[in-house]
């Protein structure tokens, strides 16, 4: 019934149903039927799917990832109230209609996924209310047109993967200054980087200009953008030195790498007063920090071919005097446990206090709990939050349970009288003369504040005993999420909708690491063993800097990983295969399958290390092997398997867990995230997307499935 509504609004109801209809012609699949209600004998549009409306007026349509497939007609425009079109992910083409630009009132228009080409109209500078314009992954071309600064209220501009063109308008740093996310990567623009850019002072994130044709210098001005920012000018055509100011300084090469004529720090490629050795392109775009330079004299070229046959005869020396001092200092330890456990009194708890003018032992009991030891010279316990309630009196009263062991010390489960749970990592004893050190290192790893990372709440040093304080996750480590425990009566694997939640939450947390922490750490070891659940399943992070801080506190894990690099792929595999999938990580094992091909040679990690042991924790999510696979009688990597059924062409079924294989509607979204995992384990360190590259395209992702 319209009689109680006035004629006027009669009328613009009728005008807007037929604008509507007009779009649902257009589609000529619609294979999910989303446009099924859209009936012309209904009074009013504003209860079809995908329809929002305001006083029976439509202001938005939002019909994402239904696989419609046709083109947009010019009827949308008489939508006068329209604030928000989303038809991203589906398989529109054709151009962009010119009368949808006479909307002036539109806030949002979202079209990323789709196959949408042609130019963007210059009617664009009419929608002044804009705050979102996302055309990304279609097959736009021609220039951007100069109208677009008319545009000063948009906060988010994604043309990135079109065929966009030309050089960016004249005024673009200055018009735009409300501007938070620009995506302008994967395209043809040429010309120079707008000097006036430093001007978007709103930028937050990544201002992605990669893989395109900008020539020139790097404006200085881009040093003004806010520090936070990261700026990846990566494959581009620009030259001349890398400005060190503001936002552009203290960056990896990884931001500058394929840019030939550049020069300067970070690239090994010098500046040079000689025109011709400046303009000549760099072999090699990206090298590691140690990597010899174009003229390396004989005594570099040997020491970058590997370890010397001396080197590796002093190693194998040093690693038989070192096994025999393990085995004089276990039959020592050994004695004093069984005399600890003779003659002390053993208390109720976890942790024990030994008595003044002696040393404590460490005191094994039936449950399998372990001591922590006070008798020694202390500092107080440090907090580095301001949640802390908690004093070291408490802490070492509190019952203790083992949670794991590993080359860099104990892991216990701790509860404190009030009930409240702790996670303690028990570091190695000495270093005592490095306090300072450790306290520097162990408080820039106390400022990583993130949902995906495990916190470190606070530390306590002495000589004798070293301890980190994290909070206690409930869930166990992803290792055991996907392959159970030894034992297991009952296992229950993996959804696919937690298992992309937990995907994306730990590419969140290294884009975090690598980007934004205070120190741009590189994990350097990630593997599921120390990827911790929390209550709801989230991912958290733990162990990065933990190498670090093991060697200040008396650890040796830059040893280890000396002498695994030695090792023959064959042995290392070996080891690792054979270790408890449940232990808890050292943080330092160079051996771990996990490690990137290069990470064999020793050298300074890269944020592409991480990478591409993200990689392999994607393929063991998906294919729930473990990371060494046996076929028959032979066993190789997971990454080698995947890609023999690659090449076999096996059939999806063989490669998915048996659990997730039954799962058909999700499909796509596993052969999705396969491509995001082979990207990641790409051989080549530079052929490998950034995290938060890989982190945007499983965003995506999950966004189809909420």
């Amino acid at each position: 019934m319209l009689s109680d509504q006035p004629l006027s609004s009669v009328g613009s109801l009728l005008q807007t149903g037929y604008a509507l209809l007009s779009f649902k012609g257009r589609i000529t699949v619609d294979p999910e039927g989303s446009l099924s209600n859209w009936n012309s004998s209904d009074e009013s549009p504003c209860i079809w799917n995908g329809i929002t409306c305001k006083e029976q007026r439509v202001v938005s349509i939002s019909i994402p990832r239904k696989k419609l497939y046709g083109f947009l007609p010019s009827t949308l425009g008489a939508l006068s109230q329209l604030r928000h079109v989303n038809l991203r992910n589906n398989k529109l083409f054709g151009s962009l209609p010119v009368e949808l630009f006479e909307v002036q009132g539109l806030q949002s228009l979202v079209l990323y996924g789709n196959l949408l080409s042609g130019s963007v109209p210059s009617e664009i500078g009419k929608l002044t209310y804009l705050q979102t314009l996302d055309l990304s992954q279609n097959f736009f071309n021609g220039s951007l047109p100069r109208s677009i600064i008319q545009c000063k209220r948009l906060r988010i501009l994604d043309l990135s993967q079109n065929n966009l063109t030309g050089s960016l308008p004249d005024g673009f740093g200055s018009g735009l200054v409300s501007l938070e996310k620009l995506d302008l990567s994967f395209n043809i623009f040429n010309g120079s980087i707008p000097s006036d850019m430093g001007n978007l002072s709103s930028l937050q994130g990544t201002v992605d200009l990669s893989h395109n044709r900008f020539s020139g210098s790097i404006p200085a001005s881009l040093g003004n953008l806010p520090e936070k920012v990261y700026i990846d000018l990566t494959y581009n055509n620009l030259s001349g030195p890398i400005p060190q100011n503001g936002a552009l300084m203290n960056r990896g090469p990884t931001a500058f790498i394929g840019n030939s004529w550049l020069c300067g720090p970070p690239l090994k490629n010098p500046c040079s007063s000689d025109t011709n050795s400046a303009s000549s392109p760099s072999s090699i775009p990206f090298l590691p920090d140690n990597y010899p330079p174009d003229n390396p004299d004989d005594n570099t070229r040997k020491k970058a071919r590997g370890l010397s046959k001396s080197a590796v005869t002093a190693i194998v020396v040093g690693d038989v005097i070192g096994i025999c001092l393990v085995g004089f200092l276990f039959t020592s330890c050994y004695a004093r446990i069984c005399a600890c456990g003779k003659g002390k009194e053993e208390n109720d708890y976890g942790f024990e206090k030994g008595g003044k003018g002696r040393k404590d032992c460490l005191c094994f009991r039936k449950d399998e709990s372990e001591t922590l030891s006070e008798n020694v010279e202390q500092y107080d316990l440090v907090p580095l939050d301001t949640l802390v309630a908690f004093d070291l009196d408490e802490l070492l009263k509190a019952s203790a349970f083992v949670l794991g062991k590993s080359g860099i010390g104990i892991v216990y489960k701790v509860v404190l009288e009030d009930g409240l749970t702790l996670a303690v990592r028990r570091l190695g004893e000495g270093g005592s003369q490095r306090f300072k050190e450790f306290q520097t290192e162990v408080e820039a790893i106390g400022k990583v504040r993130h949902p995906n990372i495990v916190t470190v709440r606070a530390y306590y040093w002495s000589v004798e005993e070293k301890l980190l304080i994290y909070d206690y996750l409930p869930n166990g480590n992803l290792a055991t999420a996907i392959h159970g425990k030894p034992g297991m009566i009952s296992f229950t694997p993996l959804s696919w909708s937690v298992r992309l939640k937990i995907m994306k939450g730990i590419a969140n947390g290294l884009v975090y690491l690598h980007e934004f922490s205070p120190k741009k750490y590189v994990h350097g070891d990630l593997k599921p063993s120390n990827i911790l659940l929390g209550e709801n399943m989230e991912p958290h992070i733990s162990d990065f800097g933990l190498g670090r801080l093991a060697n200040i506190a008396g650890g040796s894990p830059t040893l280890q990983s000396n002498r695994m690099a030695t090792e023959r792929p064959q042995e290392r595999q070996h080891k690792s295969a054979t270790s408890e999938v449940t232990t808890i990580s050292s943080g330092t094992s160079i051996g771990s399958n996990y490690q990137a091909p290069e990470a064999l040679k020793v050298v300074k990690p890269s944020q592409k290390w991480d990478v591409y042991s993200f990689g392999v924790i994607l393929l063991e999510m998906i294919t729930g092997r473990l990371p060494i696979v046996h076929v028959g009688t032979l066993e190789m990597d997971i990454v080698q398997w995947i890609q023999l059924c690659i090449e076999e062409k096996k059939p999806l079924s063989d490669v998915l867990e048996p659990y997730l294989a039954l799962d058909a509607d999700n499909e796509e979204q596993m052969i999705a995230v396969l491509k995001i995992a082979m990207a990641c384990v790409h051989s080549s360190p530079e052929s490998r997307p950034a995290m938060r590259h890989v982190y945007d395209a499983l965003d995506r992702l999950t966004m189809s499935t909420d």
